[in-house]
């Protein structure tokens, strides 16, 4: 009886995974137990603090992997290091989709890498998903419709600090510090364009650097030559805290404005010191881990306990664990509304059709995507660096 009554339980459930099994739909990567995804990320580099991000990536899905994965399946996440050199992004980008065969890339880090893998991802149709910069190129559903963005873009960031500007320093001078390179260039253009009209007025002087240069010394003291008092400095972490150092070492004392790209606590402002940091204003939407706002928070205590147990070689005071937890559990909210058609088609589907709130970013700021808006975040909040932590003013702006 026992025999006859497994037998007659494995046919119906043989029966049951048959008839399920018709209705599933894979795409390259994809099986009943696995969802192979990829990235790349500057875990050496000049860029290499962010590598932080692909770390808390990781640790996500793993943490994802041990409760069951996503519909059962379980996340090969395949993230590897490109130095921040387009070439080897395109190298080892090639590698990920054309042998190790993912789904998609996920969350790749660098506006110039990512713009050097922009036409090979869209031509072979693979999805190149929230793409950790705010350059424009990310947001160009009509030309581009296999990428997309996550964080808020540049441009928009720019505007930001620009209408800040406008109506509390009204009679301010404005020097700009920005990487030579297209993330730059968006910040250059979005506080250029959020001034309108009133732009020469403003900005006095603008002066770039590259990525590769050893320090920023030489160009901070020419922008402190310029007879400017305000500060834009939208620079990436070594460079912004070099920046930083600098200008208080030169007795330049100018109001300070960093761009949300940097403003990591631990990665930024404690290498350039906190004291020559204080009073710098950014633009964020994630919860800061060093804001005790946040103390009693369920939200911050969930991720709290999370980076403790599976990310325990993070800093709980750097905001790139934060955005890396948070940018994984949107990767992993997509694949759950894929169910059980994971192609490379309708992941790109779920993903410009978000609506949903996420409990590390800040309050009355959510995830929101249309086929016609590929920027996923695309609201800010100001804040102000008060030599130890990161103060919130102001209301939330955005769209």
């Amino acid at each position: 009886m026992r025999i006859a009554s497994w037998t007659i339980t494995a046919a119906l459930c043989l029966a049951a995974s048959t008839a399920f099994g018709a209705d599933r739909k894979y795409g390259p990567g994809v099986s009943d137990t696995e969802i192979k995804i990829g990235q790349t990320m500057p875990y050496s580099g000049p860029l290499s603090a962010y590598g932080a991000i692909g770390k808390a990536e990781a640790a996500y899905f793993k943490m994802v992997n041990e409760k069951g994965g996503v519909n059962g399946r379980k996340i090969d996440f395949v993230t590897l290091d490109d130095g921040y050199q387009p070439p080897k992004t395109v190298e080892v980008t090639r590698k990920l989709v054309e042998e190790d065969q993912v789904l998609g890339i996920v969350g790749s880090l660098g506006t110039p890498t990512n713009v050097a893998i922009h036409k090979y991802l869209n031509g072979k149709q693979v999805p190149q998903l929230f793409v950790a910069t705010g350059a424009t190129e990310w947001g160009d559903p009509e030309h581009f419709p296999w990428t997309m963005g996550w964080q808020p873009s540049y441009q928009v960031e720019g505007h930001i600090y620009a209408r800040y500007i406008m109506k509390n320093l009204p009679n301010t001078k404005v020097a700009v510090l920005y990487q030579n390179d297209d993330a730059g260039k968006d910040y250059l253009k979005g506080i250029t364009d959020g001034f309108g009209d009133k732009a020469g007025k403003f900005i006095v002087k603008a002066v770039s650097y590259e990525v590769t240069d050893p320090t920023v010394d030489s160009q901070v003291v020419t922008l402190q030559s310029s007879g400017a008092d305000t500060f834009f400095n939208p620079a990436a972490p070594k460079q912004a805290a070099q920046a930083i150092r600098k200008a208080y070492d030169v007795g330049w004392k100018p109001k300070q404005f960093l761009g949300s790209i940097s403003a990591s606590v631990q990665s930024v402002l404690k290498p350039a010191g906190f004291e020559k940091a204080a009073g710098l204003i950014t633009a964020a939407y994630l919860k800061d881990p060093t804001d005790k706002t946040w103390a009693n928070d369920p939200a911050y205590k969930d991720w709290l306990a999370w980076m403790k147990k599976y990310n325990p070689e993070g800093s709980v005071e750097d905001s790139f664990n934060v955005y890396g937890y948070t940018v994984a559990m949107t990767v992993v909210k997509v694949l759950q509304k894929c169910g059980n058609d994971l192609t490379r088609e309708n992941l790109m589907k779920q993903a410009a059709n978000m609506n949903f709130e996420l409990p590390m970013l800040l309050p009355g700021i959510k995830v929101n995507t249309a086929p016609t808006n590929f920027f996923p975040v695309h609201q800010m909040h100001l804040q102000k660096f008060d030599g130890e932590k990161w103060i919130l003013f102001g209301d939330v702006i955005g769209g």
